[in-house]
């Protein structure tokens, strides 16, 4: 079995200073970049839900025809 006096955990204070460290290491984004980024993904969204209602309708227009045969 371990010795328990080997696997003491590390202080909280020690834990805290290592994430104010890290977090002067982050580079933020100016906001152009956030402001072009966000521009891109609600262009993206919309190509997307475009793409999405036409092939919709699409195979709903193709499921009334299908219905719609009489044999």
């Amino acid at each position: 079995m371990a010795n328990a006096s080997n696997t003491e955990k590390p202080k909280k204070t020690s834990f805290f200073r290592g994430v104010k460290q890290e977090w002067k290491k982050i580079t933020w984004p100016s906001k152009n970049d956030v402001v072009k980024q966000t521009a891109v993904v609600l262009v993206a969204i919309i190509f997307v839900g475009a793409l999405i209602f036409g092939v919709d309708a699409l195979v709903k227009l193709g499921m009334e025809w299908l219905t719609n045969l009489s044999f």
